[in-house]
């Protein structure tokens, strides 16, 4: 029986890179165009959506506010609301690109809540499949994520394009 290898080739940059970051990338992001580099799928003035770069699986989305607030009740109705319609359109998407068996979707609040970057609010859409966790990171903190982030933009991106849109037509 041969070894398995995990191909995460992505992770390199994490590992090497400085643990803490200058400033917040979460407020430097948007102001990029969409890339496969930058992993950004979607932005408009109040909230973008953008791959997570160190993904829990595959096809994993962060929706975030523009603005950069550690607190939930801290958020202006306005960008609340309009999270709130992109959330339901982000599962569709996702649901209709790769058929995910469910999902995992929330926000981590604060560092001891988990947040990596705790003064910018972020909710994480993590697809599920049946099978898709195992022994590897209960026993080797290691998660194999079996596609490399900027196929899952390519596949994703196009159906952003008229992301907008849709969200002005839930208004």
């Amino acid at each position: 029986m041969g070894i398995d290898r995990i191909w995460a080739p992505w992770r390199l940059e994490y590992i090497l890179g400085a643990k803490k970051p200058q400033g917040c990338p979460f407020c430097e992001l948007p102001k990029e165009e969409p890339s496969e580099e930058n992993l950004l799928l979607y932005k408009d003035d109040d909230i973008f959506v953008v791959l997570n770069r160190f993904p829990y699986n595959p096809n994993h989305l962060l929706v975030l506010p523009r603005v950069h607030l550690g607190k939930p009740e801290e958020i202006p109705p306005a960008i609340w609301a309009k999270v709130s319609r992109a959330l339901p359109l982000c599962l569709e998407i996702v649901r209709e690109a790769v058929q995910p068996q469910g999902f995992n979707m929330g926000m981590n609040i604060g560092a001891i809540g988990g947040a990596g970057l705790p003064d910018h609010l972020h909710w994480h859409i993590v697809p599920r499949w049946a099978g898709d966790t195992n022994f590897m990171p209960i026993l080797a903190e290691t998660k194999a994520v079996p596609v490399h982030n900027r196929s899952v933009w390519q596949a994703l991106r196009p159906r952003f394009l008229d992301f907008g849109k849709k969200l002005a037509e839930t208004e």
